[in-house]
C-alpha cells in the first residue's frame, strides 16, 4: 500500500511538471507591494481589485520615492513586488540582485507645474519659475520627478532655485496645496488627483524628461505566483485602465 506521504511527494512531482500548476500557498497570502509614491491612487485601486480575483489573499501597500524605497529592499525590507517610477532606479534594483526576473514597464508620467488656485503669481512657463521672491518645491535630484526636473533644466539652460527639495512627489504637491510654496513641479497624476485645490501650468519642455514606470517581481517575495498575478494585473487591460483614468500614459 502507498502511503499518504508517498502520494503527496508524487503529487508534488508531478504539480511542479505541469505549467501554471498551483499549490494552495501559492493561491493564498499577502504580498507586499513597494511602489512609488505617484502611484498610490491607481495602485490602491488595482489592489483592491486584485484581492476580489484573489480570494483568501491580501495585499499591503508602501508608497514613498522610489529611491528611498530600493535603499530600503536593499537594507533588507520584506517586499514582494517593486515598482518604480523610473528605468534608472529599478537599474540599481536589479545591480544589487533583487528582481527575480526582467522588470516590465506598464506606464509613464510627465512632469507639470502646479500653483495656487487661480494662479496668482501669474505663472506662464517654465523660465517663469525663477521669478525673484518666487517660493518653488521640487523633487531631490536622487528621486525620479528630480531627476526628470534636473534634466528639463539641462535642456533649457534654466536653473530653478527651490526652497525645499522633497523625497517624493507628493510632499511637493502638499507644499503648493497647503500654502507653504507658490510652485511645485510634480506630475500630470498628482496635479490631477489635486483637483481644484491647485492650477495647472503645463510647459511644453516637460516632453523632453519623460519617465518610465517598470515594474518587477522580487527575489525574496514568499508568494511568487501572487506577486506574478499583481503584476500581469497591472500590465493587463484592467491594470492599464486605471492608470489611464488617473493620467499615466503608455510606457
Amino acid at each position: 500500500m502507498i502511503s499518504v506521504r508517498a502520494v503527496a511527494a508524487l503529487a508534488a512531482i508531478v504539480c511542479l511538471t505541469i505549467a501554471g500548476c498551483v499549490t494552495p500557498d501559492d493561491a493564498s497570502g499577502k504580498i507586499i507591494v513597494f511602489a512609488a509614491a505617484s502611484l498610490k491612487r491607481p495602485f490602491t485601486e488595482i489592489g483592491e481589485r486584485f484581492k476580489t480575483e484573489n480570494p483568501g489573499s491580501a495585499i499591503e501597500f508602501s508608497f514613498a520615492g522610489s529611491s528611498d524605497l530600493v535603499t530600503q529592499l536593499t537594507q533588507g525590507a520584506p517586499a514582494d513586488v517593486f515598482a518604480s517610477a523610473d528605468t534608472t532606479t529599478m537599474g540599481r534594483a536589479a545591480d544589487a540582485g533583487l528582481l527575480a526576473g526582467e522588470s516590465v514597464d506598464f506606464a509613464s508620467n510627465t512632469l507639470t507645474i502646479v500653483v495656487a488656485p487661480g494662479n496668482p503669481k501669474k505663472i506662464a512657463s517654465f523660465t517663469d519659475l525663477t521669478q525673484p521672491g518666487l517660493s518653488v518645491v521640487v523633487c531631490a535630484p536622487q528621486v525620479p520627478c528630480g531627476s526628470a526636473a534636473a534634466n528639463i533644466e539641462k535642456a533649457t539652460g534654466v536653473q530653478l532655485d527651490p526652497v525645499s527639495e522633497e523625497s517624493q512627489v507628493t510632499d511637493v504637491l502638499g507644499k503648493v496645496t497647503s500654502g507653504q510654496a507658490d510652485a511645485g513641479l510634480v506630475y500630470v497624476t498628482d496635479a490631477r488627483s489635486a483637483g481644484d485645490k491647485v492650477t495647472v501650468v503645463p510647459f511644453p519642455e516637460a516632453a523632453d524628461a519623460v519617465n518610465t514606470y517598470p515594474i518587477a517581481a522580487l527575489k525574496q517575495s514568499k508568494h511568487p505566483h501572487l506577486a506574478r498575478k499583481f503584476i500581469d494585473l497591472v500590465t493587463g487591460e484592467a491594470g492599464q485602465k486605471i492608470l489611464g483614468a488617473a493620467g499615466f500614459a503608455k510606457p
